[in-house]
């Protein structure tokens, strides 16, 4: 009886581990998406209008780095969803150890969108 109750608190916690990335993806994939109807809201206002008041700059990476932060987060969540199942193997057979590629890979990732967004501000100045 005490091994089941163990059980389900294992596979409890795995779920709100696999929720807590998802939200993670949710929101990388919500902002990119805000960025790319920002980029195609700008490029709309230059074209209305015709005296050219507002000025923009000739390379708007507002648009590719919404699609960057949207493929981050299908990366995220698709790698989530395959250490979930993995992790709900290893807690029927009893020989969960723990995993940090997930971690590492999502770090890296996200160290790569950073260096992204720095170099992308930095020559938007």
């Amino acid at each position: 009886m005490d091994d089941i109750k163990n059980k389900t608190s294992d596979y409890l916690a795995n779920e709100r581990t696999f929720l807590a990335w998802l939200r993670t993806a949710v929101a990388l994939m919500g902002f990119g998406l805000i960025l790319v109807k920002f980029s195609v809201f700008l490029k709309q206002v230059m074209l209305i209008d015709a005296r050219n008041l507002i000025r923009h700059p000739e390379r708007d990476y507002s648009g590719v780095t919404g699609l960057v932060l949207l493929a981050s987060g299908l990366v995220i969540l698709t790698l989530s969803y395959f250490n979930y199942r993995l992790t709900q193997k290893k807690i029927r057979s009893n020989a969960f150890t723990g995993s940090n590629s997930l971690i590492l890979i999502v770090t890296l990732l996200m160290i790569a969108v950073g260096v992204f967004l720095i170099i992308y501000l930095f020559l938007s100045i």
